[in-house]
């Protein structure tokens, strides 16, 4: 018997993964019975490639929350990224293939994120104040200096991986596609995890988030940690950026930025705190797929897109109410001894 406290702990997760696996099936099984047509192929390819984009943005997120920041530019930096290179390549550079697009993009959006990193680790500024600005900066720059104009046409090298899937399956339901895409996604992620959990790199970003000033003393570099996060998320929102536009075939300059809540919801209600120094892989992918499945059933019961950010707007508070809670109840439980002295005990 004294085992089974430890075994529910290790199910449920660090991050509480377990319970929102659990929730995700009970939503899943939910939503069969309600609706035939959701428990489908064709609907779980769906929800898998709607995925895709979410999930890069959310595991750059997830790296900025742990450090103890909040990034709200990463959509501006993914279509001022894509968009800029369609251009680039729209204008007679077509020639130069993909994977040097995919390299231009990822300079550009490494660059946008530097930005975002000097001022921060420069000025020691809110983080959430920083990026606000640069959202608007970056936005406002792509308008003017790169152009406005909608690009209903692809260049050809990024075309001729619109409609390239890894699966094509033919079902009752219909015909399921999912786009080659899903790949490089679960390799990003299998990859991040291993350097958050196996590098020196990702204990600096757990050390930074859960207390900044103890990370500086215990030798960790705390503002080139920043800066590099910050350069890694940019570079990770340009490589979604890409993909966003290849999948939907057009660019805009218009597009993508306004999303930002859906992706930080499912950080968040993937375990990741908000005030740093905690979250997982595994617990953000779970989160994306939840908030895409949400979405996905609320479209099939026939409420109004309107009412879909209202819902993951609710989420969102619930996961931070939760571990606000949570948070205080560990102060609550601390011994005396080890808790902080008043200043006015000092005096």
């Amino acid at each position: 018997m004294n085992h089974t406290p430890s075994f529910l702990r290790r199910l449920r997760g660090a991050n509480n993964e377990g319970i929102l696996a659990l929730v995700l099936i009970v939503l899943v099984i939910g939503m069969s019975l309600a609706n035939g047509t959701f428990f489908t192929l064709p609907t779980a390819f769906s929800i898998l490639r709607g995925s895709i984009v979410p999930l890069i943005f959310a595991l750059g997120v997830l790296v900025v929350i742990i450090s103890g920041g909040i990034d709200v530019s990463f959509a501006a930096v993914a279509i001022f990224a894509a968009y800029s290179t369609t251009r680039i390549l729209d204008n007679g550079l077509d020639t130069v293939g993909v994977l040097s697009a995919f390299v231009v993009a990822l300079l550009i959006g490494a660059a946008l994120g530097a930005v975002n990193g000097a001022v921060i680790s420069r000025f020691r500024l809110p983080t959430l104040i920083v990026t606000l600005g640069t959202q608007g900066i970056f936005k406002g720059a792509l308008l003017t200096f790169v152009g406005s104009q909608y690009i209903a046409d692809l260049p050809s090298s990024m075309a001729a991986l619109s409609t390239t899937n890894v699966a094509e399956v033919s079902t009752q339901n219909g015909q399921a596609y999912l786009h080659l895409f899903i790949v490089p996604a679960l390799a990003m992620a299998f990859l991040l995890s291993w350097v958050l959990r196996r590098t020196m790199f990702g204990r600096a970003v757990f050390a930074v988030g859960d207390d900044g000033e103890a990370a500086h003393r215990a030798g960790f570099r705390v503002a080139r940690t920043q800066m590099i996060v910050y350069v890694l998320v940019g570079a990770m929102a340009a490589i979604g950026g890409m993909f966003y536009v290849i999948m939907g075939r057009s660019a805009s300059p218009q597009l993508l930025v306004g999303s930002e809540l859906d992706t930080i919801a499912a950080v968040i209600l993937g375990g990741a705190s908000i005030f740093g120094g905690k979250g997982s892989v595994l617990g953000t992918v779970l989160g994306v797929l939840l908030v895409q499945v949400i979405n996905n059933s609320l479209i099939l019961a026939g409420v109004p897109s309107a009412w879909q950010r209202t819902a993951v707007g609710v989420l969102l508070v619930l996961g931070v109410g939760v571990q606000a809670v949570t948070a205080r109840r560990r102060r609550n439980r601390r011994p005396l001894s080890a808790q902080p002295v008043p200043s006015e005990a000092i005096a």
